[in-house]
């Protein structure tokens, strides 16, 4: 029996990679002669840098950059096996999981960093860049990452204006004297999946700002500022980004990209599954397993549950869901491709509980599907 395994990560529980290797070895307790083969995913946010190496094949590389908040720190993107593409991973420079929780301010924090980890991959010969803009801890357009690529952001009186967010109300002008120009000859991906534009009730602040640590205040403040922002962008660049969807991505980095760095934004599962060529897989199979920590109504929205199930769905494969968690709205999944869904939780217990035996729980689980399965194939 030839099954596909491509489950996306149980955040804050198991990468993807662990979650796939589990869910085989609860299959192969069942069906050991079964030939399965295991695709992490990611749907092109936390996880795409992993993703991608173990799918695609390449290096990983360590530079030191800044964090959110301008503490150096080690950093790690990829280059894919052609020498010339490189993966960057947002989070692993200006994401959330890199700050406690006091520390989380999107009035301060700087994409600096992700832009440091281009300039690296610039200067050691890549000409083409995927980017993952997931999980990030911050709101400043962007701004940040392009001026680690050269670019100034000055006031009235020409003196650069502070990271953050919270500073871009004080942006006069953009120099871009010093700007990386290498950058705007090469192809730049961007993995996204959200719509949101920059500003509004549905942009980058007022959709998100919270989670990152913002009160009801500072949203209105990001907001605003990510509106001059915007206009100073029209202004001098002759580029109206403010309500292109995708511009409110990663707090407005997305903006930011398609500005300066003339980037593309895609959907991001699409991107990832076209990359690693799962269709190939997929159509030769009779099974396929996905999942991630939760599913609920967003997981409809071009998540990689979605993805996977799409293709499925277009060569008659079933779809078996393995969650930790069942949310509400969910009966659109079965439209979508997917058969059946299972939660791995199999008695109640606390969430550290679930998540300290998560390995073992996605085993049984697997486990006993194909013991059900193999009920009704013993022919």
């Amino acid at each position: 029996m030839k099954i596909v395994v491509a489950p996306d990560s149980f955040k804050e529980c198991l990468s993807a990679k662990e979650v796939a290797e589990n869910i085989a070895m609860g299959i192969k307790k069942v069906l050991p002669g079964s030939l399965i083969h295991e695709n992490p995913i990611s749907d092109g946010g936390e996880g795409v840098l992993d993703t991608l190496l173990n799918g695609v094949g390449g290096k990983r590389i360590s530079v030191l950059v800044m964090d959110p908040l301008m503490r150096t720190i080690e950093a790690q993107y990829g280059i894919l096996k052609d020498k010339k593409t490189a993966v960057i991973e947002m989070a692993k420079a200006s994401g959330l999981e890199l700050l406690k929780e006091y520390e989380k301010n999107p009035l301060h924090t700087s994409t600096f960093g992700t832009g440091q980890m281009i300039k690296d991959a610039l200067n050691r010969g890549c000409d083409k860049f995927i980017i993952g803009i997931g999980g990030s801890a911050t709101n400043d357009g962007g701004a940040g990452m392009v001026r680690a690529l050269g670019a100034k952001f000055m006031d009235d009186e020409g003196d650069d204006i502070p990271e953050g967010g919270g500073s871009l109300n004080q942006l006069n002008t953009i120099d871009l004297t010093y700007f990386d120009k290498r950058i705007q000859s090469c192809e730049v991906v961007v993995a996204c999946d959200v719509s949101n534009p920059l500003t509004g009730p549905n942009g980058a602040s007022m959709v998100y700002g919270e989670q990152k640590g913002g009160s009801k205040k500072d949203l209105q403040i990001l907001d605003t500022n990510l509106a001059h922002y915007a206009h100073c962008i029209e202004i001098m660049l002759g580029i109206d980004i403010d309500q292109i969807p995708g511009a409110g991505a990663a707090g407005g980095t997305g903006a930011g990209l398609m500005a300066f760095l003339k980037g593309k934004l895609v959907n991001g599962i699409e991107l990832i599954l076209r990359t690693l060529k799962i269709e190939e897989h997929l159509k030769e199979a009779h099974l396929v397993f996905t999942g991630e920590g939760k599913i609920d109504g967003q997981t409809l929205q071009g998540k990689t549950i979605y993805g996977i199930a799409t293709l499925a769905k277009k060569h008659n494969v079933p779809v078996i869901v393995i969650t930790g968690k069942i949310g509400e709205d969910i009966e659109g999944i079965y439209d979508m491709g997917v058969n059946a869904v299972f939660s791995i939780v199999n008695q109640p217990m606390e969430l550290k509980e679930a998540i300290k035996h998560a390995p073992q729980l996605i085993q049984e689980s697997a486990k006993n599907i194909m013991a059900t399965i193999k009920c009704f194939n013993r022919n």
